[in-house]
């Protein structure tokens, strides 16, 4: 009998929420809550997939993990929407997982791994992947998705949950792609025990053999080049499929390249790997929704480019003016009123009679 009711339950959330979803500019965006086993909660998510109906394969999008565990409560769904669209348009129904501990996520933080000097990175890994693997489970019921066909998409740590992934894979998972992939660095350029971390990814390698695809930068400061290298040798040692990228230098630091900013580069990346496995879903990508925001008079030329990032950022996010044309702005936090109070708080650091002028993708009221 619980059996039944646990299985009623889940129908009755996926049609509520396919029922509540909402789509005005060619993409839906649905707010989900997936089951975890037992009494543990639910996970937060989001998909996001094109408007029109049908059944779409499904990219799983797994986020990083912040440094200071103090900002893993606040983290949110609606920063990785820039990166899920971008899937959404062309063909697949993304959807981002927070994992536990993360965001709205119940269950506790099970990704530890331990001490620095003895880290079991191995244990960390195959967390993140469990929670990753419950959600393809639970989103092959939906009537929209194509189970068969499910690619994991993630960074850093969410990069590491997705190799620990392909090794024990959900049915349907049929490629998968890592960002800058690793854990246990707690500072720039320093990693708690590289050698442990290879070792994971060697012990992953010997049981995966779903094709993957790797992206690092020439200045990532969480997993430098050299250190990437040496995973990719644990993790093919034992049969691991990696195609591997040796992505050019990105902004100040190239760990932040699978972000909105870095789209132009990494589509590039991802297109090429998805046509090399034959999942390219469209010949064309869908167009984005087009933004309606001017660019303010009083920006001067640094001002007009950190506009032009605010409008490709994810929300929540908000933008701030002074008169002199100082400003600051904020995104991809978890509510509206946290980004307007930290765009002020930005922009008062550089000039005076600061105003919120923009919230996410309008003018402020």
């Amino acid at each position: 009998m619980m059996r039944l009711k646990s299985v009623l339950s889940v129908v009755a959330f996926l049609l509520a929420a396919i029922v509540s979803a909402r789509a005005d500019d060619g993409f839906v965006r649905e707010p989900l809550r997936i089951l975890l086993p037992s009494d543990l909660g639910t996970l937060e998510a989001l998909l996001v997939r094109p408007s029109a109906p049908g059944r779409y394969p499904l990219a799983l999008l797994a986020h990083g993990s912040p440094r200071s565990a103090a900002d893993r409560p606040a983290m949110t769904p609606l920063a990785m929407l820039p990166q899920a669209l971008e899937f959404a348009r062309r063909g697949w129904a993304a959807v981002i997982v927070m994992r536990r501990g993360y965001g709205k996520s119940d269950g506790g933080w099970a990704e530890t791994y331990g001490d620095c000097a003895n880290p079991n990175y191995t244990a960390a890994g195959t967390a993140g992947a469990a929670d990753l693997k419950l959600a393809a489970e639970f989103l092959a019921h939906r009537p929209d998705i194509d189970p068969a066909h499910i690619i994991a998409v993630g960074v850093s740590a969410g990069g590491f949950a997705t190799v620990a992934l392909t090794a024990d894979p959900p049915p349907g998972l049929v490629a998968a792609i890592s960002f800058a992939g690793g854990r246990g660095s707690l500072e720039a350029d320093h990693v708690c025990r590289p050698d442990r971390l290879a070792d994971a990814f060697a012990a992953f390698g010997k049981r995966s053999r779903v094709p993957m695809l790797w992206v690092y930068a020439a200045n990532d400061h969480f997993f430098a080049p050299a250190l990437a290298q040496k995973l990719k040798a644990a993790f093919t040692a034992g049969g691991g499929s990696v195609d591997f990228v040796s992505a050019p230098a990105f902004s100040s630091d190239g760990h932040a390249l699978f972000s909105p900013a870095g789209i132009a580069v990494w589509s590039g990346y991802v297109d090429a790997f998805l046509k090399l496995q034959n999942l390219t879903m469209r010949d064309e990508p869908l167009a984005l929704p087009e933004h309606t925001l001017g660019v303010p008079t009083a920006l001067g030329a640094n001002g007009r480019l950190a506009f032009a990032d605010y409008l490709i950022s994810a929300p929540h996010k908000a933008f701030a003016l002074a008169p002199d044309g100082s400003f600051g702005w904020r995104s991809g936090v978890a509510t509206a009123a946290q980004a307007q109070a930290e765009a002020l708080k930005s922009c008062g650091q550089h000039g005076k009679g600061c105003a919120v002028m923009f919230v996410d993708d309008a003018a402020a009221r």
